[in-house]
């Protein structure tokens, strides 16, 4: 045959059973079966689908709807990430406060992540910390409210003050905050800080959602995409990638995960923040009329 045609006119193409058979193809292929997500490595926008990466954006900014976020995590990779060979990390939290349960108890690094030496300057490269802290964004692209995308966005993007209109995720959401406007009632543009040496976003609003626009944005707060893209899991680490340590354990290696995370590559430090606080999960959704976002936005243009 020219072409798979077995299952044409039959109605298992459109069931649920035959989504997840394929599902199974992904990942007999390599590929992922989790949701897609996007890529800040190399300070470029990268649309990973099916695990497979299948464009690059040669635009330096992005707008976007943030419909939900995960708490802030922490992650440890042992020694130099290799892109083309990515491993699973060694030590990680989701909370920023212990380790995960399901940290093999011989790779966890302390009891407290605030005990932690990889959590100290000069642990990492050059003067960063070994261990990194991320957060989990659910969004959707402008134009598309039907497909939610996970960012992770690192810690040189999340922390730090102000620097006029150059806000991290932080300064961002307490800026739209302090004009009583949730996240996911603005158009929301991410770019890229040039002169950083790693990857490093800048957030600001540009619009305010029509009433479309909002209501696609709230049905998909809570949606199955939304909480796939907010997961966090880990894969264990390849054989020949243990130490002697972990190899001890062969049962802690066996614990089924969803997912390979790949970590951007934030090189970069950022100081302690001396309060994390969890995003909320839920905004409240009272939007101000197009008039006074509009002011929002003038006062962010001043």
């Amino acid at each position: 045959m020219a072409e798979l045609d077995i299952f044409k006119g039959n109605s298992l193409v459109n069931s649920d059973l035959f989504k997840s058979l394929m599902d199974d193809n992904k990942k007999m292929a390599g590929g992922s079966a989790g949701g897609d997500r996007i890529s800040i490595r190399g300070s470029r926008f990268r649309m990973i689908v099916g695990g497979e990466q299948v464009s690059v954006s040669k635009n330096n900014t992005m707008n976007m709807v943030v419909v939900n976020a995960a708490s802030i995590a922490r992650t440890y990779y042992e020694g130099v990430f290799d892109p083309e060979n990515p491993s699973a990390p060694v030590c990680w939290s989701a909370d920023t406060q212990t380790p995960s349960p399901d940290v093999p108890e011989d790779q966890r690094q302390a009891a407290r992540c605030a005990d932690c030496p990889m959590n100290v300057k000069g642990s990492g490269q050059g003067e960063t910390r070994a261990c990194r802290f991320s957060q989990r964004l659910a969004v959707t692209l402008e134009g598309e409210p039907e497909k939610v995308y996970q960012l992770q966005v690192p810690a040189t993007s999340i922390f730090g003050a102000a620097v006029g209109n150059d806000m991290g995720l932080q300064a961002y959401i307490k800026y739209l905050s302090a004009h009583n406007t949730p996240a996911i009632a603005v158009m929301t543009e991410m770019r890229f800080d040039d002169d950083a040496t790693a990857p490093k976003l800048y957030f600001r609003p540009t619009r305010a959602l029509d009433e479309e626009e909002l209501q696609a944005a709230i049905a998909q707060r809570d949606s199955d995409e939304t909480k796939k893209a907010l997961e966090f899991t880990v894969a264990p680490p390849k054989e020949e990638a243990k130490t002697p340590a972990a190899a001890k354990k062969p049962a802690a290696a066996k614990k089924p995960a969803a997912k390979k995370e790949e970590p951007e590559q934030d090189v970069e430090d950022v100081e302690e923040p001396t309060k994390v606080e969890k995003s909320a999960a839920k905004p409240v959704v009272e939007t101000k009329s197009a008039d006074a976002l509009a002011d929002v936005l003038n006062d962010w243009d001043d």
